[in-house]
This record gives C-alpha cells, sequence and structure tokens, in this order.
C-alpha cells in the first residue's frame, strides 16, 4: 500500500529537511524544545512516505562493539520494511576519527536521498555533515557523539541512562554507601550526559559517596583495569555504573576476580546481547537498554521523512528502559511484545 505524506500543523515551520547550520542554536537532545517521542511520529506527523527503491547511507562508530552492530542490523530491517536500500560503511575502531571522516566525505553525493551517521566524537564528522547540507542532502546524527550544530538527531535522553541506574541504587541501598562511575571516551556527548546523571542523582540523594569517576574510553580492558584499582582503593565500594555494556563487562570481570561478586554491583548502558547473557547468568546487576535495532528502525523512519521533504521536530527521542533480571523477560521477547511493552512505557511515563 502506498504511504501518503503528512505534516502535522503543530510542528510546521520548525525545522525544514535542510536548514543552515549558522540558523541553529546549539543543540542538546535532553533538554530541546522540539523533542518528540519516538511513539508519537506517526500520531502527529502521519504515516511515511512511499520510498520504494530509494538509498541511504549510513555511517557508523565501529562494528567492533555489538550496539553498533546491532544498530545496523535495525538499519536493514527498516530498509526491508521500506523497500528501500541502506549503504553501511564503519570504522575500524572507536577512534579511529579520521578514517570516519573519509568515508562520510565519500558518500557525499546524488547516490543517497539521507546520510545517517553515528560520529566518533561530536566534531570529526563536521567537514563532511557541511559538505552535505551544501549539497542539500538531509544528515541525520544518530545516538551516542552529538554534532551541535546538526539539525536533526535520533536517540534516547543520555542523561535518563545515568538517572535511572541511580534511581535503582537509591530504591535499593536505603542506607547508601560508596559507589564509582566508569565514563566514555572524554568529551563526548554521551559520555558526559550520562555520567553527570548518575552523579548529580546519588549525590544529591545525602546517603552516597561518589569516590571515584574515571574514564574507560569505552574499552573493556581498560575498564577492567580501572576497576580493578578502584576496588582495592575503597574496599566498601557498593556498586559501579558504567557509561556502555562494554566497558561494564569489564568491570563484571573485575569483581569476580575480586571476589566480590554479589557485593558490588555493576551496571551498564546500551541493552546488548551480551549484556543480557550476563544478566541472566547473575553477573551484570542490568543495563539501561536503548534498544538499538529499533533505534536503527526509528532513524530510518525519520531520513525517509526528510527526504520526502516533511518537516521534522529536530530531535527525535528513542526508547531506553533500566533492565534487571526481575523485568528482562518484559524487554527481551519477541519484537512486536518488545515495541507494545515500550509504548506501554512510554504512555505511562510522567
Amino acid at each position: 500500500m502506498k504511504r501518503t505524506l503528512v505534516i502535522a500543523g503543530a510542528f510546521a515551520g520548525l525545522f525544514p529537511a535542510l536548514c543552515s547550520a549558522a540558523d541553529l542554536p546549539p543543540l542538546n537532545p535532553d533538554t530541546d524544545p522540539s523533542r518528540v517521542n519516538w511513539s508519537d511520529l506517526d500520531s502527529k506527523l502521519g504515516p511515511r512516505p512511499d520510498v520504494h527503491g530509494q538509498r541511504y547511507g549510513v555511517v557508523l562508530k565501529t562494528l567492533t562493539n555489538e550496539y553498533w552492530r546491532l544498530l545496523a542490523d535495525g538499519y536493514r530491517k527498516g530498509a526491508a520494511k521500506d523497500g528501500v536500500t541502506v549503504d553501511i560503511q564503519a570504522a575500524q575502531g572507536e577512534s579511529d576519527q579520521m578514517g570516519q571522516l573519509s568515508m562520510m566525505e565519500t558518500m557525499v553525493g546524488p547516490q543517497y536521498k539521507a546520510l545517517l551517521i553515528s560520529p566518533q566524537t561530536d566534531a570529526n564528522l563536521q567537514p563532511a555533515i557541511d559538505s552535505a547540507i551544501a549539497a542539500k542532502i538531509p544528515v541525520v546524527d544518530v545516538d551516542d557523539a552529538l554534532v551541535g550544530n546538526i539539525a536533526h538527531f535520533v536517540g534516547n535522553v543520555q542523561r535518563e541512562n545515568g538517572v535511572r541506574v541511580a534511581d535503582w541504587f537509591i530504591a535499593h541501598d536505603p542506607n547508601g554507601g560508596e559507589v564509582a562511575i566508569i565514563e566514555g571516551q572524554a568529551g563526548v556527548f554521551a559520555a558526559i550526559q550520562r555520567t553527570a546523571g548518575f552523579r548529580d542523582t546519588i549525590v544529591k540523594s545525602g546517603k552516597f559517596k561518589l569516590v571515584a569517576s574515571v574514564p574507560g574510553n569505552w574499552d573493556r580492558q581498560q575498564s577492567y583495569d580501572a576497576a580493578t584499582n578502584i576496588l582495592q582503593q575503597n574496599p566498601k565500594l557498593i556498586g559501579f555504573y558504567c557509561n556502555n555494556d562494554t566497558m561494564a563487562l569489564g568491570v563484571v570481570e573485575a569483581v569476580k576476580a575480586a571476589n566480590l561478586q554479589g557485593k558490588v554491583a555493576v551496571f551498564g548502558t546500551d541493552g546488548t546481547n551480551d549484556a543480557y547473557v550476563s544478566i541472566k547468568a547473575g553477573d551484570l546487576t542490568g543495563t539501561v537498554d536503548s534498544f538499538p535495532v529499533l533505534t536503527g528502525e526509528i532513524a530510518l523512519d525519520v531520513a525517509e521523512r526528510l527526504a520526502a521533504g516533511q518537516t521534522i521536530p529536530r530531535v527525535v527521542a528513542t526508547p531506553q528502559a533500566l533492565v534487571t533480571k526481575d523485568n528482562m523477560a518484559r524487554y527481551k521477547g519477541s519484537e512486536d511484545a518488545q515495541r507494545q511493552a515500550l509504548i506501554q512505557d512510554a504512555a505511562s511515563a510522567p
């Protein structure tokens, strides 16, 4: 069935498909007033346009981290449903900034209706983004690092990731205690916001002491080493919050090596399959699932709307949920069941 293009009056004139970077204020997706929830796209903007046969370019951070592989799966699922083609490229590692820039530069051209990017840092893809804007190609920044003058961003509320974990500690440890943070890459928006959300919430409670907040740079071994040192220096520690699951799994190994399993809680962020396996095994305490497969589908939806000239809010917020062994079945069922659970979560949110 051919889908029609509908533009909701409530968003008319907010953010056109293409906009000069000079015309845009600095972006903070966590507080942007235009933000719309992913589950409201169809009701507020109408069904997506008919995009059959179109081609879209994707530039990922890397494929060495499972989160980005799952995001790629989401792009492919969305493409199969909509009858479009996605060409996916990814940098060799999470610090291959120049390699990622080179990839995007080769993708700026008329063969693509839009580009979906997940930058390594907040600035490394800026030259290619400027070229795409000059060529009138819509660009969507998808999750993690944030390009401050980007016209469209799709991703979860990063600060909320840390807040949810802090709230868990406050509820489960009413007497408080010592906690630590393993941060992602320095200067990256997601790492800054996740860390701040946890730190500010846990400290404000008045019962917890943040004894360490150190970078793990998204790396499992670095995080293992950092956690080992923190545990040695802080024998009363009751828990870690890690900015992603890769780092959290390294911290789990450090906790086990110190014979503190069951005494020190460890939380990650992302909702990777490896994290779910570890939670089920009783090793990782939990993760804030960012549902990367669904995020890929949502981001492609946004790119398709932009390519058709539809007016879209600057920020589309994607789903997230704190997952532990107690509730993991709710979020790890069939795709339809998972989507329904997340829609229910969105409807009940304050």
